[in-house]
């Protein structure tokens, strides 16, 4: 089944379902994730699926801004969890970075340490764009308001004495983004998430060619100092067509809930989430499905546990 059917399929069960009343109802639990081109729509899709428990709990992927949006979507109630970056949602909790002045979002809480989520700067092949450095005076697209990408971007270019005023900014989610630099109204444009990503490849693989520009140097060195989630990261080679081993930073991707969600409901989810079914689609469904492991789910942590995702981790020995 398609990925559009499927998210159909479960349009029509929520439907079905709220004549549902009493304990028997089906619970609906809203997963938001990120652009339809990115990675944590494709991957959030497979993650819903597989949790979701018929006469149960109905789970959905639901497209959203990425990052910000559905931090700020969970505080509001339109959410029951969401995809984010690892400092993003560090930030969040705390008040600090780009929530600063912002109440703390003290009720967030972790289900999952997810993957790497590598920070891509794409390029027109032969656009003489070799480091963050040549942006300035280049249309530059950095990603769409609400995302975790346009956070980071903003250190990135910060960390090189570069402002938005130094480029010409667009906001675009990276399959617009792709399509103009196709077309040559975009020079280069960034993009943060697990690595193919859906829009990247596309690009790569539909003529004209694309450059990926190395994030190293002493610029990044000093941003990774004060910036503890951006750790080393590569690229490797032909994970695009025709583009080489590109040595870039990364951030880890999670999954986060409310403290408001019942700690059986979170305690299931977690449970299923790393059973021999799921296993099986998360290995096959997409690249960095491998990597969404019992073990890397509780690394980096940086926001306290669910209290269902925690017991579950404490039952098979992660946590102590």
């Amino acid at each position: 089944m398609s990925l559009n059917t499927w998210v159909k399929t479960l349009s029509l069960a929520a439907m079905l379902a709220t004549a549902a009343t009493g304990a028997q109802a089906q619970q609906f639990f809203r997963i938001g994730t990120g652009g339809t081109a990115g990675t944590y729509y494709p991957v959030g899709g497979m993650i819903a699926n597989s949790v979701s428990v018929p006469g149960k709990l109905i789970a959905t992927a639901v497209a959203s801004n990425g990052s910000v949006a559905n931090i700020n979507g969970i505080q509001g109630g339109s959410l029951e969890a969401g995809f984010t970056q690892s400092d993003v949602a560090y930030w969040a909790f705390t008040g600090t970075g780009t929530f600063e002045g912002r109440p703390k979002a003290e009720g967030l809480r972790l289900i999952s340490t997810l993957y790497p989520e590598s920070i891509h700067l794409v390029t027109r092949k032969g656009a003489g764009i070799k480091s963050v450095a040549d942006l300035k005076g280049k249309r530059v697209s950095m990603d769409e308001p609400g995302s975790g990408t346009l956070v980071d971007v903003r250190l990135i270019l910060g960390a090189y004495g570069i402002t938005e005023k130094d480029i010409k900014a667009e906001y675009l989610k990276p399959n617009q983004a792709g399509d103009k630099l196709k077309d040559g109204g975009l020079d280069a444009f960034f993009f943060v998430g697990g690595a193919p990503a859906g829009a990247i490849a596309e690009l790569a693989s539909s003529g004209g060619g694309i450059e990926l520009v190395p994030l190293v140097g002493p610029e990044i060195d000093g941003l990774r100092q004060k910036q503890e989630f951006f750790t080393p990261d590569t690229i490797a080679a032909n994970t695009y067509q025709g583009v080489g081993e590109t040595k870039t930073i990364s951030v880890n991707a999670q999954m986060v809930t409310s403290a408001k969600i019942p700690t059986d409901v979170i305690y299931e989810m977690t449970k299923t989430l790393y059973n021999d079914a799921t296993r099986k689609t998360l290995d096959s469904g997409h690249a960095k499905g491998k990597m969404i492991t019992r073990e890397n789910a509780v690394k980096g942590a940086g926001i306290p546990f669910h209290p269902g995702a925690e017991k579950y981790y404490k039952e098979v020995g992660l946590l102590k």
